[in-house]
């Protein structure tokens, strides 16, 4: 069973593979003949409601069963209380074409590995209203965590947040040096909360600034992939990007609004023209420098300028 889903702006994708020995007890229906496997899409915010307030879920239910009926185009999630009580709730769908974004975690190159709790203790750090956060290779081996600072701020009036762990905290560092990535923060904090109750640890993959970072979670019944954009460097947007299997593209205009396999596949395999240059993120456009400000006096002269007059003399 596979869950997969990407976000508005097309910038984070999540990957959740179960193994049939996850489940208590997995029956797969049988495909049909000249017929792949079904594909479905439903709305995550109904998905969502019925899983809400796990606290008193995991006191109150005994066991979740989820039926798939292609023929009525409902996902049925019943939840087997306490007291004999069953929850029955029907979610419509859509069928689908396949979601994937395409990504070779071999090819980057940096990677750490990590348990979740050292990662979530380090995180907590940062306050909730912090969007990105950026994680670099330093000296002697140490790997830090800093909250993002925009070029324009004011450093004697922003308050930097800085963390830096040891080399023995991981249990695999294979980074480049001096290497540095910006994501968001929000993504990476869920991830984690899951990680941790899961008990699994935490891979990072990442390249240069501008290419995905991957986190993965590997287990014998469950595989986890997020892929989330980084900013892009301004001092490496003259430079052809890296090889990796992911392509960044700027946001898409409103005509990708419902085809997300379109605009994934699009991210994922585009190429890019000659001196072109490495393409802005998604989530974090490449900011350029602006043009230096004309004197509004002389944009009133020019207005009110007759046709055919020579220009003025400066």
């Amino acid at each position: 069973l596979s869950l997969r889903t990407v976000n508005s702006s097309r910038s984070a994708f999540a990957s959740f593979l179960f193994a049939p020995l996850f489940f208590q007890r997995y029956e797969a229906g049988g495909p049909q003949p000249d017929r792949e496997l079904l594909r479905c899409k439903v709305l995550m915010k109904s998905f969502l409601g019925v899983f809400r307030s796990l606290p008193s879920l995991e006191k109150t239910v005994g066991k979740c069963l989820i039926l798939l009926k292609p023929r009525a185009s409902r996902l049925v999630v019943q939840l087997h209380c306490k007291y004999g009580v069953t929850k029955t709730h029907n979610l419509a769908f859509q069928e689908c074409e396949r979601l994937q974004a395409v990504f070779d975690t071999q090819r980057c190159a940096s990677s750490l590995r990590a348990p979740a709790r050292v990662l979530a203790e380090a995180v907590v750090h940062f306050p909730q209203t912090l969007a990105e956060v950026t994680l670099g290779a330093g000296p002697g081996g140490k790997i830090s965590l800093q909250n993002y600072v925009e070029d324009e701020a004011e450093l004697s009036k922003t308050m930097v947040t800085e963390l830096q762990l040891a080399e023995d905290e991981f249990q695999t560092v294979a980074v480049a040096p001096g290497s540095r990535i910006t994501f968001c923060l929000k993504e990476f904090r869920g991830l984690l909360t899951f990680a941790e109750a899961s008990n699994l640890p935490l891979t990072i993959h990442y390249d240069v600034p501008g290419r995905p970072v991957v986190f993965t979670l590997d287990d014998t019944v469950l595989e986890v992939h997020l892929v989330l954009a980084t900013l892009s460097d301004p001092e490496r947007g003259s430079r052809p990007p890296t090889a990796n299997g992911v392509s960044h593209l700027p946001a898409p205009s409103d005509d990708f609004a419902d085809d997300l396999e379109s605009y994934m596949i699009a991210m994922e395999t585009s190429a890019y023209e000659e001196g072109s240059g490495m393409p802005p993120s998604p989530t974090f456009p490449l900011r350029t420098p602006r043009p230096a400000e004309s004197d509004p006096e002389e944009e009133e002269e020019e207005e009110g300028a007759v046709p055919g007059t020579p220009p003025h003399k400066k």
